[in-house]
């Protein structure tokens, strides 16, 4: 890739172009303010700098450039911001040697996958997988807003209309549309048929694999997913994320659904930050992917023996992974998708009611088992296990007690079972899934000050009040620090964010003041400290000198009102 396609992107865009189409931008001094995407507020404490290409929030102290905001909005790696920017911005990335045609065959199988999808739409309109679809109580919208579509009931129509446009055969089977035959070296047939599709989507929203609901009920298989492909890991792809990402993030949790139907019920009755898996069981990057948006997770799964032992295996690495779990109660033999149809308000109270992983599961035990025995061996079975795999101690010791409490034990019954059971893998434990958080060092008042004056100096180039403040910054310091380092994004949007668009000197007076007292402030707790040290060795010289400086400080302060 060449050097200097991230310099022509930023060269072509400005940072409000890139950010605009997410967040409505006011002007506000120097700065453009707006309500931040990341986390819910009233007060807009989003800040964008056109003149420096960044943006900040004070409210979750995040912030970066116009490719991290990117990142960060959609879910992407450098790499998919970048083809989003360089695609905005109508700049042709130029990749060589094996990148280039790597790059080209990925273009062509998303070209591909994207034509699959109009073509299985295409045929939906008025055949008996339309019927099935709105049988199952989804809306001529949800329809075509997910672009449900039909696989004839043909074993070649796919192949043959494809190969017609132009893909050949080794693409599309490299895109998982067609098989060869058993037996049969050349001859191909088309892998989906007879089925209701369902287009598997990137968090970006492209097309990447497809589901297909069997409509004939001799059919072997109920649903039939896509193979892994370059485009498709089915261990890193959520059905539907593309869609819920936003209410993701607004709502602060994902919700765990059981199937495609699940989804889209979920979608159409207003629960938009609902997702699914895809023919496989959770994955560490299902969850990582989770986590870009909301470390809270919701289950709700079906309510048979299947649906909770699927409910106890994701809760189990969801908490190792660092995340929050709840679970919702459905009623028994019921799917999301049923509930929803027949009564969405019970459904949404059953999410309200959503209890904490541990609670729900000791909950359902009590309920499902009255032998206290047989009760306590499902406890040790299942809700230990959900225990050992948090990491945080406080909340252990909190479900150690509640646990306690649901089955009659004392703590230290419950935390002889947990001593006994495996604890997680070092690789589950490790710092990628939850990463220590060291306190910041504190800074002195002076430090706070000077990056202020600083970012004051940078916001303002040229100016009167920036030369008065480097001959003041000075006077005060005795030059013993130049005022030269770059200031935080937060201390340039601060500045700009209290002096506005045309400062005036006197703007700065309280500023310096306060600077000037947080200098001396320090320099007398410093002569405090050198006069303890010399009265404890009694160097009665130093200990006058200490004096000295302690009285002249401190009138200094008095000035302050100190």
């Amino acid at each position: 890739m060449a050097k200097d396609t991230v310099a022509e992107i930023k060269e072509r865009l400005n940072i409000q172009d890139i950010i605009a189409p997410y967040v409505k931008l006011k002007r506000a001094g120097k700065s453009l303010v707006g309500l931040c995407p990341f986390h819910k507020e009233k007060t807009g404490s989003f800040h964008v700098s056109n003149e420096r290409g960044s943006w900040h929030c004070f409210g979750c102290g995040i912030g970066g450039d116009g490719f991290s905001f990117i990142e960060k909005i959609e879910g992407v790696d450098f790499k998919g911001a970048l083809k989003i920017l360089a695609e905005k911005a109508g700049v042709q990335i130029q990749y060589t040697g094996n990148s280039k045609q790597n790059t080209e065959k990925s273009d062509r199988l998303r070209a591909l996958m994207s034509r699959a999808s109009e073509w299985y739409a295409g045929k939906l309109k008025d055949s008996h997988a339309e019927k099935y679809a709105k049988s199952r109580g989804l809306t001529d919208k949800t329809i075509s807003e997910w672009r449900l579509g039909y696989a004839p009931d043909e074993w070649r129509a796919l192949l043959e209309s494809f190969t017609t446009e132009g893909f050949t055969v080794p693409e599309l089977l490299s895109a998982g549309l067609i098989k060869e035959a058993d037996g049969k070296k050349g001859t191909y047939y088309d892998r989906f048929r007879n089925r209701l599709m369902f287009p598997i989507r990137d968090s970006a929203g492209r097309v990447v694999a497809f589901t297909g609901r069997a409509l004939a009920n001799d059919d072997l298989a109920k649903y039939l997913n896509s193979p892994e492909t370059d485009l498709y890991h089915k261990s890193e792809i959520l059905f539907g994320m593309d869609r819920a990402k936003d209410t993701i993030r607004v709502r602060k949790f994902t919700m765990l659904v059981e199937g495609q139907i699940d989804v889209l019920h979920a979608h159409q009755a207003g629960f938009e930050n609902a997702v699914a898996l895809s023919g496989t069981a959770l994955s560490e990057k299902h969850l990582a992917l989770m986590k870009r948006y909301s470390e809270n997770l919701m289950l709700v799964l079906d309510a048979d023996p299947a649906g909770l032992a699927a409910t106890a295996r994701s809760a189990q690495l969801a908490l190792r992974e660092g995340l929050r779990v709840k679970a919702a109660r459905l009623p028994s033999g019921k799917d999301p998708a049923d509930l929803i149809n027949e009564n969405s308000k019970d459904f949404a109270k059953r999410i309200t009611d959503a209890k904490p992983i541990i609670d729900f599961f000791l909950s359902e035990l009590a309920e499902r088992d009255r032998d206290s025995h047989r009760l306590l061996r499902s406890a040790e079975a299942i809700v230990l296990p959900l225990i050992v795999a948090m990491p945080s101690p406080m909340e252990r010791e909190h479900f150690i007690q509640s646990t306690a409490r649901a089955l009659s034990l004392s703590g230290e019954a419950v935390r002889g079972s947990l001593k006994r059971l495996p604890k997680p893998s070092d690789t589950a434990s490790s710092t990628n899934t939850v990463q220590m958080v060291v306190p910041p060092q504190a800074r002195s008042p002076r430090d706070i000050r000077s990056e202020q004056l600083l970012a004051v100096v940078h916001a303002y180039p040229d100016t009167p009040l920036a030369e008065r403040i480097k001959t003041e910054y000075s006077r005060i310091t005795e030059a013993e620090t130049p005022l030269s380092d770059i200031p935080s994004e937060s201390a340039l949007f601060k500045a700009e964010q209290t002096f506005g668009e045309d400062p005036a000197e006197n703007a700065a007076d309280e500023l310096l003041r306060a600077f000037e007292e947080a200098v001396i402030r320090e320099a007398y707790q410093g002569a405090v400290a050198d006069l303890r040290r010399a009265e404890a060795k009694g160097n009665a010289a130093s200990v006058h000198d200490a004096h000295v400086a302690c009285a002249e400080l401190s009138r200094r302060l008095a000035a302050f009102g100190a």
